[in-house]
């Protein structure tokens, strides 16, 4: 994923960038910047590896070097940026969230002559905001760029761009997968991601882009320069998983959201006569526990913490690269509350469940701990494809996700071609599922909210979500 700030005011706006950026800093672990721009010493840039340390203890060294009344950052789960850009629209910054599926063919049909280039990063591939860039240069002036640019690109593009004249250019993704807010105080104006980074900077919500949008933002306002499109397909683990509790998109709250979800996911199992015996019902840190207020709330069940994650030292259990390790520090950061699992019979709400890497080792330590038995529910359907826009749930393989992968034991190649009876537990071949997985990883029942309760919990129209990790349906 990654996540963005950025800031033009009538004062120096070094903070407003460096805090704004940080509070995005749950949505990447790879690289973090700021660039800046003052008009008597011209551009600042900094960016610097986050995958050990957080994003703030990286940059506070850079503080006192940094000026300027516009800045722009990033939280980048990929690619080093923003980027200073020179070309004949200027000399520019940009930063960019999104993925491109297609780059290889886009560097053969626009840059295959001589005198094209880019700087291969240490995978071998290119930039992905380097060659965002270069389409956007392809064209007289940078509003035709960017629409050139998300055109041509197969997957998704959101874009920030900062000029020389203080302005920053905000361009929300071709469908609207992810959400683009401005905000205004009494010195200037901000674009953000996340509403909650600029509601903590003293900023009051102004306009929240529409899909394709162009805006750009002085310290005096704003001012659409490109036309929003008609169609929307906003991505549904924005309130399911990663967006931030005190967040909203197209006015829908991420933590109002999960209760819902999760009372919607109780009240379902009791209909259908599926809800288990059990002591209590518990989250799984973090994000799976409003989902679990809601469930417990729903099915009268009372909630308990009976593990917490210990997190100081390593806040977020992917970030190491090597698998092992990653095991190692999910494991050594679930600590239990001995008391609140021996002899119990607990059932636990998760944000999702993707590949299953950790589901195994999150069960033997409750066993191990005493627990009598373990049921599992998910807040969202079945995970059958991998997400071809924003870098979630993405990997070498589908068949790296858990459900495919079980649908391939259970009937090899045909089971392929019934996925939506696989991701349905009213089928047949649901229950098959969900038993299979069960088995495989010791689960005493295992459950996933259903699309459509998903989507009632979200309250957005569902042509305008993007469903496509359930469906694979564009």
């Amino acid at each position: 994923m990654g996540g963005f700030f950025g800031a033009t005011c009538h004062r120096d706006c070094v903070l407003d960038v460096f805090f704004g950026v940080d509070y995005h800093s749950h949505l990447g672990t790879s690289r973090g910047g700021m660039l800046f721009y003052d008009q008597e010493r011209g551009w600042h840039r900094q960016i610097h590896n986050i995958e050990n340390s957080p994003f703030r203890t990286k940059f506070e060294n850079d503080l006192a070097e940094f000026c300027g009344n516009a800045g722009i950052g990033c939280i980048s789960d990929t690619d080093p940026q923003p980027l200073l850009v020179r070309s004949h629209l200027g000399l520019y910054g940009i930063t960019t969230v999104g993925c491109i599926n297609n780059a290889d063919e886009l560097i053969r049909e626009y840059f295959s002559d001589h005198g094209h280039q880019f700087m291969a990063m240490s995978s071998g591939k290119v930039n992905a905001t380097e060659l965002t860039a270069a389409l956007i240069n392809q064209k007289d002036n940078l509003v035709d760029g960017i629409l050139h640019a998300q055109d041509v690109i197969k997957g998704s593009m959101t874009i920030l761009i900062l000029t020389d004249q203080g302005e920053i250019i905000a361009a929300r993704d071709k469908l609207g997968r992810l959400p683009v807010l401005v905000g205004k105080n009494d010195s200037g104006h901000c674009v953000s991601f996340e509403s909650f980074a600029y509601h903590k900077l003293g900023y009051d919500n102004a306009y929240e882009l529409g899909p394709r949008e162009i805006v750009k933002i002085t310290p005096d306002g704003y001012e659409t320069i490109s036309p929003a499109g008609k169609d929307m397909k906003i991505c549904a683990f924005l309130w399911t998983y990663y967006g931030y509790p005190n967040s909203n998109y197209e006015g829908q709250n991420v933590e109002v959201m999960r209760y819902r979800n999760g009372e919607i996911m109780a009240r379902d199992e009791v209909l259908h006569g599926r809800l288990p015996k059990v002591d209590s019902v518990a989250g799984v840190p973090d994000s799976g526990v409003p989902h679990a207020i809601g469930y417990a709330n729903r099915s009268g069940k009372p909630l308990s913490r009976p593990f917490v994650k210990y997190t100081p030292t390593w806040p977020r259990s992917f970030m190491p690269k090597n698998q092992e390790v990653r095991h190692q520090v999910a494991k050594m950061k679930q600590i239990p509350v001995p008391e609140l699992i021996q002899g119990k019979k607990l059932l636990f709400v998760d944000d999702s469940i993707v590949r299953g890497t950790q589901l195994q080792e999150t069960v033997d330590f409750l066993y191990d701990s005493g627990a009598e038995e373990v049921h599992m529910r998910s807040a969202c359907p079945p995970i059958m494809y991998s997400c071809k826009y924003l870098n979630f749930s993405r990997g070498n393989s589908d068949m790296d996700l858990l459900a495919r992968r079980v649908v391939q034991e259970l009937e090899g190649d045909e089971g392929q071609e019934h996925l939506e009876e696989y991701a349905d537990a009213n089928t047949e071949r649901g229950q098959c599922m969900l038993k299979a997985i069960c088995e495989k990883f010791g689960f005493d029942s295992l459950g996933y909210q259903s699309l459509e309760g998903m989507l009632e919990a979200i309250g957005v129209d569902p042509e305008r979500v993007c469903t496509y990790c359930w469906t694979g349906k564009e």
